[in-house]
């Protein structure tokens, strides 16, 4: 579908169009039932092509099993192009077969007609029909100034050691002398299927992720019979049984009042850091307060009503809510937020506001993720999942009318619901709770803040978009994903329907302006846009508004590999600056002939190392693109176990061994790091991750991509030290609006 990006009609009549940057193109063409061996090819005219030869032409990457996509950057002075597809026997010279009619041009993003499917004519007169998707947008200079720069100071190939921070390598580095063989390489051959996990990831409703509702049974019948006003009003008694009896997670917490005078003689020690923090406790209770900074060593805890110390092995059963599984300023910031804020800032609401289909649902998703990550206790609940599992999911367009009587009262129930499910995991001991609706009229969200008052913090996250463009795909993407239709055979009446049910909304809608509130206006394609806040503070918020600023849609993949086999993995030594061996530089090659095939036509895309020689030599092969160190990508700090073996280690170090078995996730080497002080280190990589538009390759090490890769693929804190990141193995995360897809491919055993 030819689409075009939007100007800037200032910059137009300025003169200025170049401060615009360049020229972003995707090619995709789709087929589900490809014939034979034919390829889809493009070929045309300066700068795509530059000849009309059709030997010369361009392959489109499979995307897909009938998606093929090619995609590249077009300089400012080249953006008329002038083009057509074709399809290429894959494996004999055979003649390549043209697609019918005029040629395509598309002239500074703007597609000339709207030509939608490609048409060629096979022998016996078969004709095969490809539907076309052309799209066009801007690439901020910014994302490039780096890459150039670096490209004119730095004009000769890098060396390990006086390599730059970005660097950019204007030739072919010389090949080494190994098999020929092991540098062939077809992508098909060497992909291999993802772990289980994330397997069904791919096209997975973001919404079907959500937490699911409590207050409502399999059956979509109601467990108990409060109406929503009574929900609202009436008190849960949380930790007991059926039968009235405490249960064992209520004997064991106490939860301690800051509002209570400070007891000097409640402290908790930590063996591992040697601080201590008061715990508050009321007369007569009995309790311990752990302030874990991220160190699984075994603690020293003093208890409260003795003088002698216990030793504690069980850092899961301690007080769930007294700060997130976190380190460094994470659980500072926990910490302070109990000491001194009122009960209600320990836990956050995120409600969200907004019309249909303007990425609610993704970015309360994106957020879910991003927040669990860093260690706070979040979960996302999507009241359209309360909404189907209580009244079905064919409801129509009329079904959100505003003069709906039962359809008013049927929303605001299950709404209500929702809210109360989340103050009820507030309670016991959650910590943010993403709440995933319209709530487009005040009354709606004066009700959830008398719901929540006095027991969490409100910050309503409106999104706003104004682009038509992307509220059609938006719309287009609901009808193919979520649940309401996937009844609905035909596919544009869906359309028709969601377009009614929008119309609806957008009759009574009514802007936030109360409360505290972030406004994200025309924020999806991370071209500019704005955001407002209106009275936010304190750790936690000022992160999300951070995060938010440096989010966006726009597809693009990343790769994540570790460094080639170096000299210390064929030692089997942990830590250490050794060089690759030979079998880590036959992976040098490659990884840059894969890089090469994959990223051929991704002018923008750069590859990130770490400051480690093995990572910098598993790059060197890699040419034409910038190359960026990052410390942070440096390998786990394993401090006074630094160059040993696990065995140097369970010998000479046995406490240290039996410490970091219990809890690899916790546990800090001496001197050195555990994985939670890794994974504070990477917030910044996930940013920038996050903020590029561009692809990038990422060259680390098994600890750190373990904790990258956890963070796109939404894996719990407590499984990162488990993950497998096999050596010779690329890890192809695709970032878009679709969610997040993955690829591997092992290009050495």
């Amino acid at each position: 579908m030819g689409t075009g990006a939007s100007k800037n009609t200032e910059e137009e009549e300025d003169g200025s169009n170049d401060g615009g940057g360049q020229l972003y193109v995707s090619l995709k063409m789709e087929n589900s039932k490809v014939e034979g061996d034919l390829t889809p090819h493009v070929y045309g005219s300066v700068p795509l092509i530059g000849s009309w030869d059709p030997s010369k032409a361009l392959p489109l990457q499979r995307e897909s099993a009938s998606m093929s996509e090619l995609s590249f950057v077009v300089p400012p002075d080249h953006e008329t192009l002038d083009f057509k597809f074709l399809l290429k026997p894959k494996y004999n010279n055979t003649p390549c077969i043209v697609e019918e009619g005029h040629n395509r041009l598309l002239t500074g993003g703007s597609l000339q007609g709207d030509s939608r499917v490609a048409l060629f004519k096979l022998e016996g007169d078969v004709i095969v029909e490809f539907r076309v998707f052309i799209k066009a947008d801007r690439v901020s200079p910014f994302d490039l100034a780096a890459s150039w720069r670096a490209y004119r100071e730095n004009l000769q190939p890098s060396t390990v050691r006086g390599i730059p921070d970005v660097s950019i390598n204007p030739e072919q580095a010389p090949v080494e002398q190994c098999p020929s063989e092991s540098l062939e390489l077809d992508l098909e051959h060497y992909e291999v299927p993802a772990p289980t996990p994330s397997a069904n990831s791919s096209l997975v409703y973001a919404a079907d992720n959500a937490e699911n509702p409590r207050s409502l049974s399999a059956s979509g019948s109601f467990v108990n019979d409060n109406t929503p006003k009574a929900a609202a009003n009436s008190p849960k008694v949380f930790g007991v049984e059926v039968d009235g009896s405490p249960t064992a997670k209520e004997m064991e917490i106490i939860v301690p009042d800051p509002s209570d005078s400070y007891s000097p003689s409640g402290e908790a020690e930590s063996k591992s850091v040697g601080t201590s923090s008061p715990l508050q406790l009321k007369d007569g209770q009995r309790g311990l307060l752990f302030v874990d900074r991220g160190v699984g060593s075994p603690r020293l805890i003093k208890s409260v009503s003795a003088s002698s110390f216990l030793l504690d092995l069980k850092p899961d059963a301690q007080i769930k809510n007294s700060m997130p599984a976190a380190a460094g300023a994470v659980a500072a910031a926990a910490v302070a937020d109990q000491m001194l804020g009122p009960k209600e800032d320990r836990h956050l609401a995120i409600v969200l506001v907004g019309l249909p289909a303007r990425g609610k649902t993704f970015t309360a998703a994106k957020l879910t993720r991003y927040l669990r990550w860093l260690g706070h206790d979040t979960k996302h609940f999507n009241v359209g999942k309360y909404r189907r599992l209580k009244h079905g999911v064919n409801m129509c367009a009329d079904f959100f009318r505003a003069d709906n009587p039962e359809g008013v009262e049927a929303r605001t129930e299950v709404a209500a619901l929702a809210m109360e499910d989340m103050i009820s995991w507030m309670q016991e001991g959650g910590q943010v709770g993403i709440f995933d609706a319209t709530n487009s009229t005040r009354v709606r969200r004066n009700m959830l803040m008398k719901m929540a008052e006095g027991k969490c913090k409100i910050i309503f996250l409106e999104t706003l978009c104004n682009d038509e463009r992307i509220i059609e795909r938006n719309i287009r993407l609901k009808i193919q994903q979520s649940p309401d239709y996937a009844e609905e055979t035909d596919f544009e009446a869906g359309v028709r329907d969601f377009r009614d049910r929008l119309a609806n909304y957008e009759r009574v809608y009514e802007p936030v302006e109360e409360g505290s509130y972030i406004k994200m206006i025309d924020m999806v394609s991370g071209n500019g846009g704005q955001i407002q806040v209106n009275n936010i503070s304190g750790y936690l918020p000022g992160r999300i508004v951070f995060f938010l600023v440096n989010t966006h849609l726009t597809p693009r993949p990343i790769l994540l590999t570790r460094h080639g086999e170096s000299m210390d993995n064929v030692r089997g030594r942990t830590g250490g600056d050794s060089v690759i061996s030979e079998s880590g530089k036959i992976y040098s090659k490659k990884l840059a002939n894969f890089v090469e095939k994959r990223l051929k036509n991704e002018k923008a895309a750069s590859i990130w190392t770490s400051t480690l020689q093995r990572t910098i030599l598993t790059a060197s092969s890699i040419v034409g693109f910038p190359k960026v160190q990052w410390r942070a990508l440096d390998e786990i700090n394993s401090g006074v176990c630094d160059g040993m073996t696990y065995e140097e280690i369970k010998k000479n170090m046995p406490e240290e061994y039996e410490s970091r078995k219990k809890d690899k996730l916790r546990y800090r080497y001496p001197r050195g790091e555990s994985y939670l002080d890794v994974i504070q280190r990477l917030e910044p990589v996930i940013i920038e991750l996050e903020r590029q538009r561009a692809p990038v390759v990422v060259i680390s090490h098994q600890a750190v991509l373990r904790a990258l890769y956890a963070y796109f693929a939404d894996r719990p804190l407590k499984e990162i030290p488990q993950i497998e990141m096999p050596l010779h193995t690329i890890i192809e995360i695709q970032m878009g609006v679709s969610g997040v897809q993955e690829k591997r491919y092992k290009l050495m055993d």
